[in-house]
């Protein structure tokens, strides 16, 4: 069953709000067990100082000794609990700042999908307006025939491009043993049989040694071929691109025309008024989910117990607690049958052993939010370049629901690559019936043009929105002097986002963010 393109991105949306909110929940479960630890740790110290004054007097230890341990260990627990106090503060300021942060992503996100759903009414408005629009255009001769000489140069252009990159691909592999040749590289390199060649006449002797050879006079025309014709196809591609996309320029003048005379001038203005909002608010969601992302990591290292001040001093406490004169204190308690003195060490046993427990717990916990990081930041790569395709477009739909449901699963679980999921929304993805590039997606489709034309070919480039240059309403710079771009276009891909890699912008002094890893240590 297909999906629509808002009702697609909810999706992707609501995916992304799960993950951040299971990462803020294991943030605060590895806050409180590193809290945890750092009181067993207290705890065990405790336990210490009343073994010491037990022992006095049984053995080695004097009143010195018990004073030196009671003052280093009650010194380490101060300094641990005094810490803990102003880390729970911090901990709970950090998370309420992500809460609002959260607040504020979702007031954005709903704001797009208000101004997506008014979209759709006005595409509806304008699908009205399509018979009246129709016989305005085939009134004009001169349309029909620019149709059709638009439809004739997009062939050509299309066959230029396939022999380039057959050319390409010659050159490629029919070139491989001249490049292997190191002789006939060396001569290549120095412009041998060339004007541009320039040695001295024993070094002329000597490559002329080399050019008889390797038959460099009778390789080289054959190599300057390979490198020549696909340049030459790159170029005669390009040439008839511009001509195809001149007549489909002032086809897009011609319909922008005729919806003024129809009576959609103020339609296809609120559409790109529409499109333009858009652009405004993804600005702002993606400044507000770098500055989440900082504020996480913060969350996620006072959680993880990277706070200077916790981590030395629970670093303090730990080293306390691993003086030789305890393990000898340890070691004589219980050699000796004092109940007293077998309770306490039983104590010591039974802390140590929580605060095992606790390690392991914290160690999965950075582990696991390793993993949701990683996975929350493709998600939003994803959704970057969803919103930046335009396949958030209500005209725009998907054959696979499967998207938002096992696939998502899938990779969510690590199945699959986030490269791979991304490929799988670009290879489901098309225009609702109707939505041929004429009536951009109104019940308009121009005769004479398939709906079904591979996006790669579609009328505007890869730069362009469907209501102009990157969604604005004109589609060229007031410089160019060319047409503006008809609102009646087809929703195009605008660049980046291939299945190779993703065009989010990253900022914050973190440069990458880390690039999912997540810092291990604490002290612990």
């Amino acid at each position: 069953m297909a999906i629509s393109g808002p009702k697609a991105l909810r999706s992707l949306d609501s995916a992304v709000r799960d993950i951040r909110r299971e990462e803020n929940q294991i943030a605060k479960r590895l806050a409180r067990s590193s809290e945890r630890l750092a009181k067993v740790r207290e705890g065990e110290a405790e336990l210490f100082r009343k073994l010491a004054a037990t022992r006095l007097g049984i053995n080695r230890l004097g009143a010195d000794g018990q004073k030196q341990i009671e003052g280093r260990l009650f010194a380490a627990e101060k300094a641990a609990r005094d810490v803990l106090k102003k880390h729970a503060s911090q901990i709970a300021k950090s998370e309420k700042q992500l809460e609002q942060i959260d607040k504020k992503i979702a007031a954005n996100a709903k704001a797009r999908q208000d101004i997506l759903e008014a979209m759709e009414k006005d595409q509806e408005k304008l699908k009205i307006l399509s018979d009246e629009i129709s016989r305005i255009v085939e009134k004009d001769p001169q349309y029909t025939k620019k149709r059709l000489r638009s439809n004739e140069l997009r062939v050509i252009a299309e066959e230029a491009i396939k022999k380039t990159e057959q050319a390409e691909l010659d050159q490629e592999q029919k070139g491989q043993p001249y490049r292997q040749d190191a002789l006939f590289m060396y001569l290549w390199a120095a412009g041998y049989g060339t004007k541009n060649y320039r040695a001295n006449n024993l070094i002329r002797w000597l490559d002329a040694m080399v050019a008889k050879l390797s038959d460099y006079q009778n390789a080289r025309p054959n190599f300057a071929m390979l490198n020549e014709i696909p340049l030459r196809l790159r170029e005669h591609a390009q040439r008839q691109e511009e001509a195809a996309q001149s007549v489909e320029d002032e086809l897009d003048l011609m319909e922008t025309q005729a919806i003024e005379k129809a009576g959609g001038a103020p339609i296809t203005k609120a559409l790109s008024n529409a499109r333009e909002k858009l652009d405004q608010i993804d600005q702002k969601m993606l400044e507000a989910e770098d500055e989440r992302d900082e504020l996480a990591v913060q969350f996620g290292d006072l959680a993880d117990g990277k706070d200077p001040a916790f981590s030395n001093a629970v670093s303090d406490l730990a080293a306390a607690l691993k003086g030789r004169d305890l393990e000898d204190l340890m070691s004589d308690a219980r050699k000796t049958a004092t109940g007293r003195d077998d309770g306490i060490v039983t104590k010591i046993s039974d802390t140590r052993a929580r605060a095992f427990d606790q390690v392991n717990e914290i160690r999965e916990l950075r582990e696991r939010l390793k993993v949701l990081e990683k996975r929350r930041r493709e998600l939003e790569d994803i959704g970057w370049e969803f919103k930046k395709s335009r396949f958030d477009d209500p005209r725009s739909q998907f054959r696979q629901d499967e998207l938002v449901g096992d696939i998502l699963g899938e990779f969510l679980r690590g199945a699959i690559t986030a490269a791979s999921y991304w490929g799988q929304w670009q290879n489901s993805q098309s225009w609702k019936a109707g939505s041929g590039d004429w009536g951009g997606g109104f019940g308009l489709p121009r005769q004479g043009r398939s709906n079904n034309r591979s996006r790669s070919n579609s009328r505007s480039s890869s730069s362009r929105g469907p209501w102009g240059n990157s969604g604005s309403k004109n589609s060229r710079s007031k410089n160019s002097g060319k047409t503006q771009r008809s609102p009646w276009a087809q929703p195009t891909r605008r660049g980046g986002g291939s299945s190779k890699g993703f065009s989010r912008p990253r900022s914050g002094s973190k440069g990458s963010r880390r690039s999912g890893s997540f810092k291990t240590g604490g002290g612990f």
